[in-house]
């Protein structure tokens, strides 16, 4: 533990004398204990990117031609789904965007040739003044968080997390550099990365988007990966192969209470700049064009209504003039505001409102009204379009052809070009951690029988994480990564060569018994609002892979296990039941390369060492949530900066505690969607006997369409439009494979299947909710039942959501067995009928309350 220790103090040291500079302890102690602002703990920033008399002068004279209209369109950020190109045409937005699993055409699989089009049709649109009179360019921003993750056949990089590990700022400003390149293939100017976050609660569900606990990480970081997509200012600064980097979340995202995502930070203002900022200093300095404002709050006030955060000390005090833009309909958090309404937003500072959804046709008639009626300042709308104007000159928009005629546009060879892989196999070899090495097993020998098992081993989705694709990273196939890897590819690639002999079984069975068995596991995909949790015990209540290492062990096989994660978990069990244990993180599309590491080559030859060391620190215990290094009180199971390397003792027993006090309660009954699935529940669309698995934000069969909306946060809920038809048909909630699972604790305690709605149509006379734990169909057989609840729907409200619960009993009266449940949800007509879904689980003793109750 001695070199783990020392490294701990040369980070202490650097973090010390690089990112806290501007403040003593002595001041910081201070500064603690005070509760009003105190605008000197911010630094006045020495910005790589100054001001040109040039520009300035371009931008005043863009702006005096402008008319109020254009102004205000340049401050509003559509979403591609709920815009078409003449809507671009008649108002000229400033910008757009595609969110995590939007496409274009609505098709997952769009190629690159397809987002090319799309960007030039909307450039085109944006520059014809035929209509809204404006000539200015408009770009598009898309979330490149891990490579040009939206893509089809892009090159996915570890996610933050992993690349923390690597502590290499080098390799990550190569990573941008490569992302950009993709980006620009089709066309986009912007993503919104880095993500520079310090984490200081693991139970967050974007844990995996920050680099590290520690702040120094994150500020060398941002300042790397801000000069990767955007070049080193200078001569080719922003050009041709490089795009405009946001730095986000400002600020204090990683802080909040309890990991709350979109919740309040309580952080002094002191430890939100020692903490929280530094990933803004580092990207800053570098010259980073946009900032992200936050979901979060500061003490109870949303960030994006903050003056004092985003005036007052980010543009003001720090000197980034540069735009602010909003996240996803964050202004409508504020209070008194809504999504189509707030003044507030741009008064506090906010220059671009990221508006998806129908609602940024009345948020712009509403801004209008508001600076007409004095609501809010011409100077702030000014300075806002000043704002948006200054980095768009930056860019060359106003110069570059438009995206289809780019230099890198349309050179499709360059996504998930070799080169990119190369390095994206790089990041994963150094982002694995070594945390048990038990007898020196690894590295393994290459000409030995082997079983790869676990459901993680032959999966890139799971392995990629969420923002992948798909928004949560779920409803993803191997076919939807060409050029990818899983693990199992890269360990049957060296064993094969090495004439070893291996083995593919996710359940661990085996025809031969192997010399070692490799098990890869480890959490399912997702994203924010869905990744959160309320401790960090891994499969709490499950344990379904610990039962595979157990019995593997049983056999006498010895066990290496390769775990995927988006943050350190408390799995004491899992490492006493394996003989050597790597965290590899989320180490996207490459997966082949863990292989590199983990065997020698055929003659017995080290090929890659361990390197990686934890960004995070390792809990001892799952309430063990905020144990982060430089804290007064500090034990966790391994510490930052924790790795071992080939030939080091290894540190952790076969009898690590299992047990602890269970100071959190479990939550009661059973979760089928918040937002995503919850294994092992996969949602489809039906139409008769025709059915479809959901694999993208939209979704047709015959009659039916399926489209993602948002109730509270991003895609939490969606929406189900039927049109008449001789068919019953609907979504349906069903087990994988249609496996009968034991659900019978739901058919027990009261009880209810509980669900929120929002009816969006009439009512039609038959909506059929159903349950089967026999057959497929939507005929009832022995073991099925159909409830028709269109009278109870008819008692709540049109277009507001509302929580609807039936008694479970009125399935077990009808036949329904739960032990062997198939279908637990499923709703569906024949008739007409829209209606929006969000929340459907089990919850106990609800029963006496239900809308529909089935008591004897």
């Amino acid at each position: 533990m001695k070199r783990t220790k020392s490294l701990i103090a040369a980070i202490v040291f650097t973090f010390a004398s690089v990112a806290c500079t501007q403040i003593s302890v002595k001041e910081v102690q201070e500064r603690n204990s005070k509760t009003l602002p105190d605008i000197e703990i911010w630094p006045q920033l020495d910005i790589a990117v100054k001001k040109s008399d040039d520009v300035e002068a371009r931008v005043a004279a863009v702006l005096t031609g402008m008319t109020l209209e254009q102004k205000i369109a340049q401050m509003i950020q559509p979403e591609i789904r709920d815009i078409s190109v003449e809507d671009m045409r008649k108002y000229g937005f400033g910008s757009y965007l595609n969110g995590g699993g939007a496409f274009p055409n609505d098709n997952k699989h769009a190629t690159p040739q397809d987002w090319i089009q799309l960007a030039e049709n909307m450039y085109q649109a944006s520059v014809d003044a035929s209509l809204d009179g404006s000539t200015i360019p408009t770009m598009w921003g898309t979330d490149a968080v891990h490579g040009h993750n939206n893509v089809i056949g892009a090159t996915l990089f570890p996610h933050n997390i992993g690349l923390g590990a690597t502590n290499n700022p080098e390799l990550i400003e190569n990573i941008a550099t490569a992302t950009a390149t993709e980006v620009m293939v089709t066309g986009i100017d912007w993503v919104f990365a880095p993500t520079v976050a310090t984490v200081r609660d693991d139970r967050w569900g974007r844990t995996y988007e920050s680099y590290s606990e520690d702040p120094a990480i994150v500020y060398e970081y941002s300042k790397a990966i801000v000069r990767g997509l955007q070049g080193k200012p200078g001569k080719n600064f922003l050009g041709d192969s490089q795009v405009i980097s946001t730095v986000k979340h400002f600020i204090g995202d990683g802080g909040t209470v309890g990991g709350d995502d979109q919740g309040n930070n309580i952080a002094s203002e002191s430890d939100l700049f020692r903490l929280h900022a530094q990933g803004y200093v580092g990207g800053l300095t570098s010259g980073a064009q946009s900032v992200m404002a936050s979901f979060n709050s500061w003490h109870g006030k949303k960030l994006h209504g903050h003056k004092y955060l985003l005036t007052d000390v980010l543009k003001d005090k720090m000197g980034f003039d540069g735009f602010v833009v909003g996240d996803w309909n964050g202004h409508g958090q504020i209070a008194g505001c809504t999504n189509d309404n707030c003044p507030q937003a741009a008064n506090a500072g906010l220059d671009i409102y990221m508006v998806p959804t129908a609602a940024w046709k009345p948020l712009y008639e509403n801004l209008l009204q508001q600076v007409k009626d004095g609501t809010i300042a011409l100077s702030r709308i000014d300075d806002a379009v000043t704002r948006i104007l200054r980095v768009k000159i930056r860019a060359g928009l106003f110069e570059k052809p438009s995206p289809a005629n780019r230099i890198l546009s349309g050179k499709t060879q360059l996504i998930g070009q070799q080169s990119h892989r190369d390095i994206a196999k790089q990041a994963v070899r150094e982002s694995l951690v070594l945390l048990k090495n038990k007898n020196n097993i690894l590295p393994l020998s290459p000409n030995v029988s082997v079983l790869v098992a676990g459901d993680a081993a032959h999966n890139i989705g799971k392995q990629s994480g969420g923002w992948t694709i798909t928004w949560q990273g779920t409803n993803n196939t191997n076919e939807d990564f060409p050029g990818g890897s899983s693990i199992y590819d890269g360990i049957k690639q060296r064993i094969e060569a090495a004439n070893g002999t291996v083995e593919l079984s996710e359940t661990g069975q085996y025809k031969t018994k192997p010399d070692v068995a490799i098990v890869v596991f480890g959490e399912e995909p997702y994203a924010e609002g869905h990744g959160d949790v309320e401790h960090l015990d891994y499969q709490r209540g499950l344990k379904s892979d610990l039962a595979l290492l157990h019995r593997l062990k049983a056999d006498g096989i010895s066990v290496v296990s390769i775990f995927i994660s988006g943050r350190p978990l408390w799995m004491n069990a899992e490492i006493n039941a394996s003989d050597a244990f790597v965290a590899a993180w989320l180490p996207g599309s490459q997966g082949s390369a863990v292989a590199d590491v983990l065997f020698t080559d055929a003659l017995g030859s080290m090929q890659y060492n361990f390197s990686g060391r934890l960004s995070f620190s390792w809990p001892a215990d799952p309430n063990q949530a905020t144990v982060n290094v430089y804290d007064f009180e500090y034990n966790p199971l391994l510490p930052y900066g924790f790795g071992l390397s080939y030939g080091d003792e290894n540190v952790l027993p076969d009898n690590l505690s299992e047990t602890y006090e269970k100071s959190i309660t479990q939550t009661s009954g059973a979760t089928l969607f918040t937002g995503t699935m919850q294994k092992p529940w996969e949602l489809r669309v039906f139409s008769g006997h025709n059915l479809q698995d959901i694999t993208a934000s939209t979704a047709t069969v015959d009659n039916v369409y399926y489209r993602t909306v948002d109730r509270v946060v991003q895609e939490d809920a969606f929406r189900l439009a039927i049109t008449a038809s001789n068919n019953n048909s609907g979504v349906q909630i069903a087990s994988k494979n249609y496996f009968r699972e034991d659900m019978s604790a739901q058919a027990q305690s009261n009880a209810v299947l509980s669900f929120m709605l929002k009816p969006e149509s009439a009512i039609p006379n038959e909506v059929l909710l159903s349950m089967n734990c026999e057959t497929v169909s939507d005929t009832a057989g022995s073991c099925a039942a159909d409830l028709n609840i269109a009278e109870a729907l008819l008692a709540l409200p049109k277009n507001e959501w509302s929580v609807f619960t039936v008694d479970v009993q009125c399935f077990v009266q009808k036949g329904v067995t739960f032990e062997n449940m198939v279908v637990p949800f499923q709703l569906g007509s024949k008739e007409a009928f829209t209606v929006s879904l969000s929340e459907i689980s089990f919850t106990f003793n609800q029963a006496h309350e239900a809308n529909l109750s089935c008591a004897d």
